[in-house]
């Protein structure tokens, strides 16, 4: 099915969401997720003709939702002349085809309605492999209902398996060709991402992280002064950018916007952008934005530690900005976040506000962070002098005798990085 057509569709196409309240949650707790479900379908281009929530101890093995639920929604999809269902919770395979046959309706989960948003977003090579990728290890368990026909789209492929082999096994067989030549592709597209990022060792950088649509896109316009799109959607930024910080003194700072995390997002969304989430793994700080006047602001920073713990991420320094202040009703709020967090930074990316301060506490972290010393190198060491310019910065080489003395910056990470190159090739640091 092309999401494509679904996103950029003039006519929005009525959709029913349906969450449920399992044992020990809260109905509030799913009104919020449905909200949350609302804003994903409007940006993935459709209109949200009704809603219902399912109060119930354990799901239900073939249909999730219990047979009254699946009857009462069946009477609002006539009523609302509406084809399709997404749930909030993640569906098996033999869920969903149940549910289609007892609806007569498409049915999707939160899973495969990010990818869609996901697939309509995508602009660079990497960002469309990834999310190709995704998307069929998505698609791969659920063929059986799908029925896609694949191999028309790839020639004569389908023909080797012999007349007698089922239409569904030769589209798997497509789809794991497929995805083993996204893999290599991806492999490939890593590489030269390494490559770029080796270029950038010297300068000190930092990646902005947090929940979608908290304001990362328009901070990190306002910090770089890089006049790039911002929208007020789910996902507006897939593809890593990265700006020399504005209005901080040389050496340069690099700042990268990533990404927004969500809940619930998608394993293999996550496995697949592990490359392009790397870009903030591999920066000296991480800048972790949250929405000072969402409700459910303390969720939305769990999910985003969840997913930082996932992959690795909870090492570098962090700096807490809550942007957004300016949407508050009052001063209480602000009030009891900052006795809360007291290491935080209060900014709103829209207005200016506070952004002074954040550049302050940002070049106190590079401060703190960068470390200068002296090494000395045999001469012609061509790996120990590859070790230096890979981690850090050269600032000045000196002729000795015994070979070259080098001072060399770079974070707290990076000069211990060089020390282990350098106790590899034999060298000394020798520490100013």
């Amino acid at each position: 099915m092309s999401t494509k057509g679904i996103v950029t569709n003039t006519v929005p196409q009525p959709v029913m969401l349906v969450a449920a309240v399992l044992d020990g949650g809260s109905r509030a707790a799913s009104e919020e997720h449905l909200d949350e479900l609302v804003l994903l379908a409007e940006t993935a281009g459709y209109q949200v003709a009704g809603r219902a929530i399912q109060e119930m101890r354990r799901p239900v093995a073939a249909t999730f939702l219990g047979q009254g639920k699946v009857e009462e929604i069946g009477r609002l999809l006539r009523e609302f002349a509406c084809k399709r269902v997404v749930l909030d919770q993640d569906l098996t395979p033999h869920q969903a085809a149940k549910l289609e046959k007892a609806w007569h309706a498409a049915v999707t989960d939160r899973s495969g309605l990010i990818l869609e948003i996901f697939s309509s977003r995508a602009r660079s090579r990497e960002a469309r492999t990834q999310v190709e990728l995704a998307s069929l290890h998505y698609l791969l368990p659920r063929l059986a209902r799908r029925w896609t026909h694949l191999s028309r789209q790839e020639g004569r492929m389908g023909a080797r398996g012999g007349e007698g082999e089922k239409q569904i096994e030769l589209d798997r067989r497509i789809i794991r060709r497929r995805i083993s030549r996204l893999e290599r592709e991806l492999v490939q597209i890593k590489k030269q991402r390494i490559n770029r990022r080796h270029g950038r060792r010297g300068l000190y950088s930092m990646a902005l992280v947090g929940y979608t649509n908290s304001g990362k896109s328009t901070l990190f316009n306002r910090l770089t002064d890089a006049g790039t799109l911002v929208e007020n959607r789910l996902f507006a930024t897939l593809d890593p950018l990265r700006r020399r910080l504005s209005g901080t003194p040389d050496p340069p700072m690099v700042l990268t916007d990533t990404v927004g995390f969500i809940r619930k997002l998608p394993h293999h969304l996550v496995a697949s952008f592990r490359s392009t989430l790397e870009e903030a793994g591999d920066a000296d700080c991480l800048v972790q934005v949250v929405d000072a006047a969402d409700e459910n602001l303390a969720e939305k920073m769990q999910t985003t530690e969840d997913v930082l713990e996932d992959l690795g991420l909870t090492r570098q320094p962090r700096l807490l900005v809550f942007n957004k202040i300016d949407g508050l009703d009052s001063q209480a709020p602000l009030t009891r976040l900052a006795r809360r967090h007291p290491e935080a930074v209060f900014v709103s990316a829209r207005t200016g506000a506070g952004l002074t301060d954040l550049r302050r506490r940002l070049m106190g972290i590079r401060q703190r962070c960068q470390v200068e010393e002296d090494v000395s190198i045999a001469p012609g060491d061509a790996r120990a002098l590859a070790a230096l310019h890979r981690y850090g910065r050269v600032l000045d080489i000196c002729q000795e005798d015994a070979g070259l003395r080098i001072r060399v910056r770079a974070s707290v990470s990076g000069m211990g990085r060089i020390r282990r190159a350098l106790a590899q090739a034999a060298g000394e640091v020798v520490r100013a």
